[in-house]
């Protein structure tokens, strides 16, 4: 029997919909139609509440990719309102296909709880801030997914700890990540998937991978190495404007990664027998006999 545990993949989306609801909804269609994944997962950000003053009235860090004057105004115009997630996740609804979002503050935590969703995604930059991460223990039933990016093994053996505490750890789902945009292949560190496994495996619900890097082959591994919930950015334009787009699978990627996911699952097995049927055939035809 197969004791990998089947492969869930989610496309995440962010805000590389451009603040457009129509690129929003073009995206989860051919997340769930062409690319054939389990999720899409989008980001909830109340800015105000999120930035200080400076950091919002701040020029973009990167101008290029800036969509407002300031990186407030930026933020605020890839910014959703929670009436527009309500449609995003019905819409997905429609199409069988699981909505997501992450959250990094309180107010958006409350505003995306009330949605339901099947889980919460944390991002590495608000994995310790246990004012959010108490209000979704107590008010939120759904799974409570975590990144680990840019967090000390101390900071993770804490969230860890306060999860027990908060008697959710069965919620929990920890993911390896390297906070970089993009990641070069040294810094991806994979083997931290099998650390997480050995302290967490059989504390929490399940470790995943969430990947920031080009290409696909990595994420196979993370599988094999035991991460089964495998978190990519997607675009439909690696081109466009934008912080995430570079380190983003357009949809042929994504298609591909979420096929061979499933099929490395399907052949990680042993052999239920000596020769098997397809090898039996071969073997009556090619074997070499002794004269």
């Amino acid at each position: 029997m197969n004791k990998y545990k089947v492969p869930y993949t989610i496309a995440e989306i962010g805000g590389n919909h451009k603040g457009d609801m129509d690129i929003a909804k073009e995206m989860i269609q051919m997340a769930a139609v062409f690319c054939k994944v389990d999720a899409v997962k989008f980001q909830k950000r109340h800015n105000i509440e999120l930035l200080t003053t400076e950091q919002y009235n701040a020029p973009h860090p990167n101008p290029i990719n800036s969509y407002g004057d300031t990186y407030g105004a930026h933020r605020e115009f890839l910014e959703f309102d929670v009436h527009q997630h309500a449609e995003l996740k019905e819409y997905c609804e429609s199409l069988g296909i699981t909505y997501a979002t992450s959250v990094w503050d309180l107010t958006s935590a409350k505003e995306i709880a009330g949605l339901q969703p099947e889980f919460i995604k944390i991002p590495s930059a608000c994995n310790n801030h246990y004012e959010m991460l108490e209000w979704l223990c107590k008010n939120y039933d759904g799974e409570i997914h975590c990144s680990t990016g840019m967090t000390t093994p101390d900071e993770i053996d804490e969230l860890v700890n306060f999860f027990e505490k908060q008697d959710r750890a069965q919620d929990l789902v920890l993911y390896n990540c390297t906070s970089g945009y993009p990641v070069p292949f040294p810094d991806v560190c994979l083997l931290d998937i099998s650390t997480l496994l050995e302290k967490y495996g059989g504390r929490v619900k399940h470790i995943g991978f969430s990947g920031h890097h080009l290409g696909i082959a990595v994420d196979i591994a993370a599988y094999t190495l035991g991460a089964n919930i495998v978190e990519r950015h997607y675009t439909l334009d690696r081109t466009w404007k934008g912080t995430d787009h570079s380190a983003s699978l357009e949809p042929a990627g994504m298609r591909k990664l979420a096929r061979d996911l499933r099929a490395v699952h399907q052949a990680l097995t042993h052999k239920t027998m000596d020769i098997l049927p397809i090898e039996q055939v071969q073997r009556d035809k090619l074997k070499y006999r002794k004269a």
